[in-house]
């Protein structure tokens, strides 16, 4: 892609030596709602990103090496939390292989770091919007509603869009939300969300067990969305993602050759890795095998058709 940076001014540059390996689209790729969100590219080795810092909007530009180049507001936030984000604060060596599976899965993937963002938001929201709905509604519910009320984001790459700010959530208008294929249950779910946004946006630096807390006192908030979003803001390497309707079979397959298996199950097998158990489901989920599947795919429901 060229980029004309006379137009968007230079800028700011970091280059940062990482401890052990990385893999920049391993790491990062979990912060990506599909193939097409409007605040994630991944191009070749490039990984972009847009966000909206405490100091305003930024894009990042990462390469491997690692070199970021940022742009906005927010560059020099993000610049400084770079090492954060690309898991410099995460100990992968804390998981103690117990299963022939995940010691070929470390061995096959040592750059697999957990991000850690310290923005709790833009982790949160798409939660909720994935809460009882098809993997794909949900991220074209996201991509809709950034693409019309993000705005654009801050340097030279045309299609990246931040996400809005709180008011900004606070005030699409129901048959926005609608047409997005939102319904009302979630859409009230991030109405609250967003009207507690800076003592949500704590949670960011809060011990765990009290950060999840403060995520699941948000009416419409369970222990699925808390999970799922600590584990992007707080880099939690526990944090298990229960109540998912393929996880447990995934996780029941690989260990166990149980396809059937249910969260009960799930927390059973991941039980010797207390403490690491979400760093052993991404290690699996990276790996394999696959649970075969033996029904057709779940048929969404298209709301705004409705």
């Amino acid at each position: 892609m060229s980029l004309p940076r006379q137009a968007h001014g230079a800028p700011r540059v970091r280059h940062w030596s990482p401890p052990g390996p990385l893999d920049l689209a391993a790491t990062l790729g979990v912060l990506r709602r599909g193939q097409y969100d409007p605040g994630h590219r991944v191009e070749g080795d490039v990984f972009w990103r847009a966000t909206r810092t405490p100091e305003g909007p930024a894009t990042l530009r990462l390469t491997p090496g690692v070199r970021a180049q940022a742009w906005g507001p927010g560059a020099d936030w993000a610049l400084d939390q770079l090492p954060t984000l690309l898991g410099a604060l995460d100990d992968p060596s804390a998981l103690e292989p117990r299963h022939r599976l995940l010691h070929e899965a470390r061995r096959r993937h040592p750059g697999l770091r957990l991000t850690r963002t310290g923005l709790v938001l833009e982790s949160l929201i798409p939660a909720i919007l994935e809460q009882k709905v098809t993997t794909r509604e949900a991220y074209r519910a996201w991509r809709t509603l950034l693409r019309r009320h993000g705005e654009p984001a801050p340097g030279p790459h045309p299609e990246l869009r931040v996400m809005p700010t709180p008011r900004t959530w606070a005030l699409i208008p129901s048959w926005e939300w609608h047409r997005a294929g939102v319904d009302h249950k979630r859409s009230s779910a991030v109405l609250r969300a967003v009207r507690l946004a800076p003592r949500l946006e704590e949670a960011a630096a809060m011990e765990l067990p009290a950060a999840r807390d403060r995520l699941c006192h948000v009416p419409g908030v369970g222990p699925w969305t808390a999970a799922e979003t600590l584990q992007r803001s707080n880099g939690d390497p526990d944090a298990v993602t229960v109540g998912d309707l393929h996880l447990p079979g995934s996780i029941g397959y690989a260990l166990a050759g149980e396809r059937d298996a249910d969260d009960a199950r799930m927390l059973e097998l991941l039980a010797p890795y207390a403490g690491q158990r979400h760093r052993a489901t991404r290690l699996i989920l990276a790996h394999g095998p696959r649970r075969p599947r033996r029904a057709p795919r779940f048929a969404p429901v298209d709301i705004a058709r409705l």
